[in-house]
């Protein structure tokens, strides 16, 4: 399925990604993280309906969302694994649109809730899951090998 947004004054277009996409988004990946994951963990994602791509009216990769959905004491939880958007694309609504979309994913696969990590430090992201319901729930000592993550969780109706 795919949907179009008009997050700025440019139509964004949320689709699954495909194999085309892969580069792209590793190029995000490098761009964003000091940890980046590399492109042999995107890969094992493609055909997942929790791996969605943001492109711009030329096709280009604006940003991306890698989640899932696992069982854990008896309840379907999401996961939102991965999501960043380039550089360029940044505070133009690429991200609240994957968000938005992954949200809605995420429960017409069964989740009840999702979580997330983010950097203690990322005050923009956290505002950005915040702005869609995440609250923190707990600090994760180390999870990144230079800093703590946040977990952040949205229950979903």
């Amino acid at each position: 399925m795919t949907t179009s947004v008009s997050p700025g004054d440019d139509e964004i277009t949320i689709r699954p990604a495909e194999r085309a996409d892969l580069l792209a988004v590793v190029r995000i990946e490098q761009a964003s993280f000091s940890q980046p994951w590399p492109y042999d963990a995107f890969e094992r994602f493609l055909g997942e309906p929790g791996f969605l791509v943001a492109t711009e009216p030329t096709g280009a990769v604006a940003g991306y969302v890698v989640a899932d959905v696992n069982r854990q004491y008896g309840r379907n939880r999401g996961h939102v694994k991965d999501i960043a958007v380039r550089p360029d694309s940044r505070g133009d609504g690429v991200g609240s649109a994957l968000l938005s979309r992954i949200v809605a994913v995420l429960l017409s696969h069964g989740a009840d809730s999702v979580k997330l990590e983010v950097r203690e430090s990322n005050d923009p992201a956290k505002r950005l899951y915040r702005q869609f319901g995440f609250e923190p729930l707990r600090r994760v000592p180390g999870y990144y090998d230079d800093e703590d993550a946040i977990v952040m969780v949205r229950k979903l109706e």
